[in-house]
């Protein structure tokens, strides 16, 4: 290993090197700011009027919400520790203890989500809210997985493939697949097992039941020894944007220049740097600029010399950013991506004071138009008291292969849907009246990390980026989606590409 720079010769050279970074996600945000802590002198462009990405704020009558992502996994403590270096850790908190509920249940209609299982996959189908979701028939035929000869068990990529051949397609189709829908936004047969719930194929081999090894992980789990798949979750009072705010104020005194509004048209290598040109919309903001002759509010072209480039935009973005500079991200390979949208509802509907469904509801697939819902007004403590006896409901629409219901809707039409699926998850009337104010929100999901061969292809992509100099990608991507994946992520690419730029 080459032997470290004097401080002072580290401290010079980062100050004149000058880094570029596109996209103003989480995963942008932070590495603008571990490249800004050393000194470096940082720019980042964000092709929206916004930064946050997927966490974005609403505000529907007076209540301050979140419109995107409300909360994050705990596994790793990279969040907290995150948090805790931006003084937040006063503003975590867990959400509300209670049960989920399924719902589009053939012959029964709702029940609340087993207890004690993995991924929807039951430790005992015998077990009465299991059985009462898969029936008499459906838990013997799980039963079937305990008896059935060691030597029929072996390594299985895809989860719905295994949990059927295993336990029968009542446990797949009425347990896991609104589990990996509502989570994943994937087909359990597209979910790779080992990704997904690690450890549970070994498990299998050894104890020589899938519902064996589900018990044995969580027994393990509960020792300490191990966390469980599906780690538990926790938010921020006032919603994530909090996060992005501190963000916001961390690179505003470490003199990062951000731009909004400042989509990123072309990426090209100059010499041993790069060219990064955006258009930039003038601000229409004033009267007097929108109303003169002159042509203020017209595109301006703006070019950007930089040492270094970090690429923070969601995938297709990025390929078609770097498919000169990098063919081997040419966008044709680019991975089908879930279109998202989710629609809040602010309700004054008394009938769910007594949160009748839980914190939310998953559904079977096929049998509604949403695939999940969250009472927010009953999982968050902070969102109930802001709501001030009212309810905030988010619905969401969309996932791998499924275009969302709502997308060819207006937002009047696409709320009035989110409205009756609301109304059929929750199981209580809910007229048009009782509808206060709506928010709707689209965005890109990244492809699971959890899916089948997306490993690999995240692999080759960031194998391509690091043979190239001077150049990072981070974002959900590459890191697989979630913030406690995308920030360790993302303080690591950022890392690698100062030490290379300071040290070499």
């Amino acid at each position: 290993m080459a032997e470290a720079p004097a401080p002072a010769v580290l401290a010079a050279r980062a100050a004149e090197t000058r880094v570029v970074v596109i996209g103003g996600g989480i995963g942008g945000l932070l590495a603008a700011r571990e490249c800004a802590k050393v000194g470096m002198r940082v720019t980042l462009l964000e092709a929206t009027d916004a930064v946050g990405g997927a966490i974005r704020r609403t505000e529907l009558d007076g209540v301050a919400l979140d419109a995107g992502a409300e909360s994050f996994a705990t596994r790793g403590g990279h969040v907290r520790t995150l948090l805790a270096e931006l003084g937040l850790t006063d503003r975590i908190v867990a959400p509300a203890a209670g049960r989920a509920w399924l719902a589009g249940i053939p012959g029964v209609g709702a029940a609340p989500l087993p207890v004690g299982g993995l991924l929807g996959i039951p430790a005992n189908p015998f077990q009465d809210d299991v059985r009462r979701i898969i029936g008499w028939s459906g838990a013997w035929r799980a039963y079937v997985d305990r008896v059935r000869p060691p030597l029929t068990i072996g390594h299985q990529l895809s989860l719905g493939r295994l949990v059927a051949s295993r336990m029968g397609v009542k446990v797949r189709d009425r347990l896991v697949a609104p589990v990996t829908t509502g989570v994943y936004s994937a087909s359990p047969d597209d979910v790779d097992v080992d990704v997904a719930a690690p450890g549970l194929n070994a498990a299998l081999t050894r104890v020589g039941s899938l519902s064996g090894a589900v018990q044995a992980l969580r027994d393990t789990a509960a020792t300490g020894a191990a966390k469980a798949p599906g780690a538990a979750v926790e938010g921020l009072v006032g919603g994530m944007t909090v996060l992005v705010d501190a963000l916001v104020a961390d690179l505003a005194r470490l003199e990062v220049d951000v731009r909004t509004a400042t989509p990123v048209e072309l990426l090209s290598r100059d010499g041993s740097g790069w060219r990064v040109v955006a258009a930039q919309v003038a601000d229409a903001g004033e009267d007097a600029a929108a109303d003169s002759d002159d042509d203020s509010a017209a595109p301006v072209e703006n070019e950007f010399a930089a040492d270094a480039v970090i690429v923070a935009t969601e995938e297709y973005a990025a390929r078609a950013l770097l498919a000169e500079a990098v063919p081997a991200l040419r966008t044709a390979d680019a991975a089908e991506a879930p279109q998202i949208e989710l629609v809040t509802l602010l309700l004054d509907a008394p009938a769910l004071d007594a949160a009748p469904r839980g914190t939310g509801v998953l559904t079977v697939p096929g049998s509604h138009t949403a695939k999940a819902l969250t009472h927010s007004t009953a999982k968050w403590d902070w969102v109930r008291q802001a709501a001030g006896g009212r309810h905030v409901v988010r619905v969401s629409f969309g996932a791998q292969g499924e275009p969302a219901a709502t997308a060819e809707l207006d937002d009047d039409a696409a709320a009035a849907l989110a409205l009756s699926e609301a109304s059929a998850l929750l199981g209580v009337p809910l007229p048009a009246a009782s509808l206060v104010a709506a928010e709707r929100s689209r965005y890109i999901q990244s492809q699971p990390a959890s899916i089948i061969g997306s490993g690999e292809r995240r692999s080759a992509a960031r194998a391509a980026v690091q043979e190239t100099p001077g150049l990072a990608v981070v974002g959900a991507w590459l890191a697989g989606t979630g913030l406690a994946q995308v920030v360790p992520d993302a303080v690591a690419e950022a890392d690698r590409l100062r030490r290379a730029l300071l040290w070499d």
